[in-house]
């Protein structure tokens, strides 16, 4: 009996201890599952800051990258800027180097001009005297021109060289025009008939009386009767009003100049 009841005893003692120890280690394991959990949270949460790390990374090198390529932008226009400011710099100093030029030619040009309109003038009243007015008017508004200060020296002598132009011009056209002349002391409508500068004609309205310019006694002389016709040949083709043809006008003789 003794010994029965021992062994009951040392089984009782074994089945609290093995109890005791699954006790024991249901709460180590339930340690250690609640560990395992923490570390899956801190698991999760470090890695959350990993990808928030790692987002932020990525959005920074993009932004870098960017930042890059706008200052290699800028740089290669600030090269071109450079570039073109040099090319101003240059273009200014050039300017800067005509303006100097073109006060010195408008200081040597003026007097050139001024002596083309004095030989101008002489010139046109040495000449035979078809559309006198005219050709004076002109010569007066070029000396008008020179006196002012609002006119350009360019637009001074280009006109200069239109009146020069305009007489070249005279010399290798034939022109008709009505005029007014005193002819047997009255003054009478006539028509002119201005051949190149070889000839100046005229011809009452009536047709009666023809008439030729002489350059040597500076004064109209009064033509052969049997120039009329060819004079009113010669009217009708300055008038376009016949086919053009030879035209025969008496020219003076040559003077030997010493």
């Amino acid at each position: 009996m003794n010994q029965l009841k021992q062994a009951w005893q040392k089984s009782i003692v074994c089945t609290a201890a093995l109890m005791l120890a699954v006790q024991v280690s249901a709460a180590t394991m339930d340690n250690a599952i609640k560990s395992g959990e923490n570390r899956a949270k801190n698991a999760q949460t470090q890695q959350r800051k990993i990808d928030n790390v790692d987002g932020q990374t990525k959005t920074l090198e993009q932004e870098y990258r960017a930042v890059v390529k706008e200052v290699e932008g800028l740089d290669v226009y600030l090269q071109q800027l450079n570039k073109q400011l040099n090319a101003q710099q240059a273009e200014l100093t050039q300017i800067d180097q005509s303006i100097k030029q073109v006060t010195l030619i408008e200081r040597q040009i003026t007097p050139l001009m001024l002596n083309m309109i004095a030989a101008l003038e002489t010139f046109v009243q040495n000449d035979i005297p078809f559309q006198a007015e005219l050709r004076q008017g002109r010569i007066v508004t070029l000396q008008e021109i020179m006196g002012r200060s609002d006119v350009s020296v360019a637009e001074k002598y280009r006109k200069v060289m239109d009146a020069y132009q305009k007489e070249m011009d005279y010399g290798r056209t034939i022109k008709t025009y009505r005029a007014s002349m005193s002819l047997d002391g009255a003054e009478r409508e006539v028509d002119f008939l201005r051949v190149g500068r070889v000839a100046l004609m005229y011809q009452t309205l009536d047709g009666q009386t023809i008439g030729i310019w002489n350059n040597t006694s500076r004064q109209f002389e009064p033509l052969a009767s049997e120039y009329k016709s060819k004079l009113t040949t010669a009217l009708r083709i300055a008038r376009e009003q016949a086919a053009p043809d030879l035209i025969k006008v008496p020219v003076a003789a040559p003077v030997a100049v010493n």
